[in-house]
């Protein structure tokens, strides 16, 4: 029995769950973890693992029937991040994954026909989503953004570039925010619109990256781009909320998935350290490796607990919106300290070896600071806490 594998707080999960736990930990355990090293060296992995992941229900959950979706809650999308994340390779998840990021905005503020059209061959696996926010000086400002869209006739002409996109190769529906209104520098005017990939005057780049091999990530340049009026989502200047909106899933997500990397490293360190014999007994017989090991545990359990606390206050609004906001916050920084603490001792415990490719630690060593950054940095974070929690 694993040290991680005692059961959750009798109030967090339903059997249902507990079920969709054990599917998908099987499915991340056969169709990615053996293929995790071979496909970050590649760059790339296999566009049909979307669709077996569509089958599983993993890209439709939470989304209406109507459009092939599966009812579920927040519990199943922390589920979902949290055990996918322990096939140890973040690339392969934040690509799956991009449909929750730009598939809602479309959902919630798209037309009947637009959603009726897009949507369920997303969520078959057939097509893929992606979400265009960061510019190359904005950062987390998002009000700041200066791609900009001008209403031509029944088009908006858009120009402008973003910059560390997910999927931004590969996608054919990208959720673009754009500034409308010239006269507005702030959040006010800001829109989004659903830009299709095929469309002319969009050139996009690869990016190389420290981490995230696996996942293409684009520069995206758009010149003269002519987006049919009826690719706006809700209104003009209405797109700043829901970007906003839009965050704190992600920012719970990466949370589960954070948690879910740092058990991945200490599980690795963990075995290695009940393998490796060093003078004349195993690693993990020597006082200070256990001591390293109990922190790992320590941490891992500690930012599970805030992550399923928070997720079950969601499922069950228990809470105003500026406090679960501001617990979403804290429940990322958490997660993601334990994750790079756990990445950072995992590969002291392996030592030479944790610093070989091919090793989960090695890898996830590698992803710690752009689950640190993105979705707005610790920085960032720190700060919407203090201002929701009125300090």
């Amino acid at each position: 029995m694993s040290l991680f594998d005692l059961p959750a707080a009798p109030h967090h999960f339903s059997p249902e769950h507990e079920a969709f736990r054990a599917t998908v930990r099987s499915f991340a355990e056969r169709e990615i973890a053996p293929f995790a090293a071979e496909w970050d060296e590649a760059g790339t992995f296999p566009r049909a693992l979307y669709a077996k992941a569509a089958r599983l229900g993993l890209l439709g959950m939470g989304y209406p029937e109507e459009y092939g979706g599966t009812p579920a809650d927040t519990m199943f999308a922390v589920i979902a991040a949290e055990e996918l994340a322990r096939a140890g390779t973040g690339g392969v998840q934040a690509s799956l994954g991009t449909l929750h990021i730009g598939l809602p905005p479309v959902l919630a503020l798209g037309s009947a026909e637009l959603k009726a059209r897009v949507v369920p061959p997303v969520l078959r696996g057939e097509k893929i989503a992606a979400l265009a926010i960061t510019e190359p000086g904005g950062g987390s400002d998002v009000a700041a953004l200066r791609t900009a869209a001008r209403r031509d006739g029944a088009h908006y002409v858009l120009d402008g570039e973003k910059t560390f996109i997910t999927s931004g190769m590969r996608a054919d529906y990208i959720t673009v925010a754009a500034r409308t209104d010239p006269a507005s520098r702030g959040a006010n005017g800001v829109s989004l619109l659903l830009v299709e990939g095929g469309i002319p005057g969009l050139e996009r780049t690869e990016l190389r990256k420290t981490g995230w091999w696996a996942s293409d990530t684009a520069h995206l340049r758009f010149t003269n781009c002519r987006v049919p009026a009826a690719n706006l989502l809700g209104e003009e200047g209405a797109g700043f909320k829901a970007i906003m909106r839009n965050f704190n899933h992600e920012r719970l997500v990466m949370a589960a998935s954070a948690v879910g990397y740092a058990q991945a490293c200490a599980e690795e360190a963990i075995a290695w350290a009940r393998e490796r014999k060093t003078f004349g007994k195993a690693l993990a017989e020597h006082q200070v490796i256990r001591h390293k090991l109990v922190d790992m545990v320590q941490r891992v359990e500690v930012a599970r607990e805030v992550v399923y606390a928070l997720a079950w206050r969601i499922t069950h609004r228990a809470g105003d919106e500026a406090a679960l906001v501001a617990r979403t916050c804290l429940a990322k920084i958490q997660a993601t300290q334990a994750m790079e603490f756990c990445a950072r001792e995992a590969v002291q415990v392996l030592g030479g070896m944790g610093y070989m490719r091919g090793t989960k630690s090695e890898r996830l060593y590698r992803e710690v600071k752009v689950m640190v950054i993105g979705g707005g940095s610790e920085e960032v974070l720190k700060d919407l806490a203090a201002r929701q929690l009125g300090l």
